[in-house]
């Protein structure tokens, strides 16, 4: 067909779009560890950077079924999400390879379990500065009895609320989806740190926020770059403050001594990961600018308290941005 040629015969096929390494990142936010403040960044570096933010309208739902068929469900519809993609949800560690999926690089943040918490106690009960309401909407069936509680009696009077495996909290999102991830012991504890070792491109500590976002910026630069003067900008400050946990109080030092005690296994993984992180920072030349560590607690070990399954009641990390973002 000489005289009718076409594009693709002078040039080829049109180039593809080249994409970043790596094209695919899961944020599987822990709860009450920041993630609202970061997702806000998200929203915005996603505009400014052009990459798909893929979040979810499931927030309390962080275990799948025994049924392995919503985890290759779940791993399908992230896995067919146009690249570079950044997915987030409060969910524990999926294993993207055990389905037959591209495994994704992996970021996540953590804190202080006692801080982390005592924000997510007073937060059910009473919200945040976003709105007075709030809290009767997240949590409406709560009774009066229970939402003005005092902490020191649930602490110290074994509510199911204050003690394991409620307290167990930290660690499955990062041992995963296996049943023994949510029994506080040894097995998940060790599970959670090869995970974090072989599946995390990066943990980081709520306490270093600054310096988590400088070493997203550095190993992420396709997705974080700029993140830190958005985050300090002061319009965005602004909407930070808006997220601070109203009418908290601090437990008796009796009461913090037994939070400690019951949380032992997440403090060995709290400070495991704090250690890594320290580590790449002086790797990188970040040198810590924070306040002498407190000491690390003593533990004794309780027997273990008897107590319901736990219930996942995360709050609604999208609907106040959206809020925002329609003003």
């Amino acid at each position: 067909f000489v005289g009718n040629s076409t594009y693709l015969d002078d040039h080829g096929p049109p180039p593809q779009k080249v994409l970043p390494f790596p094209s695919q990142v899961v944020y599987n936010r822990v709860g009450k560890c920041g993630s609202r403040t970061v997702v806000l960044l998200l929203r915005i570096l996603s505009e400014k950077h052009g990459f798909n933010l893929v979040t979810s309208d499931i927030h309390n739902k962080t275990r799948l079924t025994k049924n392995e068929q919503a985890s290759m469900e779940l791993i399908k519809n992230i896995s067919t999400a146009e690249q570079p993609y950044l997915f987030t949800r409060h969910v524990h560690f999926l294993n993207f390879s055990r389905f037959g999926g591209d495994q994704p690089v992996y970021i996540n943040i953590i804190r202080d379990p006692v801080n982390r918490f005592l924000s997510n106690y007073f937060f059910r009960r009473f919200g945040d500065w976003r709105g007075e309401q709030n809290h009767m909407i997240r949590t409406p069936s709560m009774r009066q009895e229970e939402r003005y509680l005092d902490i020191n009696v649930c602490i110290l009077e074994n509510y199911p609320e204050c003690s394991n495996p409620r307290l167990f909290y930290i660690i499955p999102y990062f041992c995963g989806q296996h049943p023994r991830c949510r029994e506080p012991g040894e097995w998940a504890l060790e599970r959670a740190k090869l995970n974090v070792n072989e599946n995390f491109l990066l943990v980081g500590i709520l306490e270093e926020l600054e310096d988590v976002l400088l070493l997203l910026e550095r190993f992420l630069p396709h997705y974080f770059k700029d993140v830190l003067s958005i985050y300090k900008n002061p319009e965005h400050r602004k909407l930070g403050n808006l997220t601070v946990t109203v009418k908290k109080t601090v437990p008796s030092p009796e009461a913090i001594q037994v939070l400690y005690q019951r949380m032992r296994y997440e403090y060995e993984f709290y400070y495991y990961v704090k250690e890594q992180f320290h580590l790449l920072k002086r790797k990188f030349g970040l040198k810590s600018h924070i306040r002498k560590p407190h000491p690390r607690p003593e533990f004794f070990i309780p027997s273990p308290l008897e107590t319901e399954e736990p219930i996942d009641d995360e709050e609604d990390d999208e609907k106040w941005l959206e809020d925002i973002y329609k003003r």
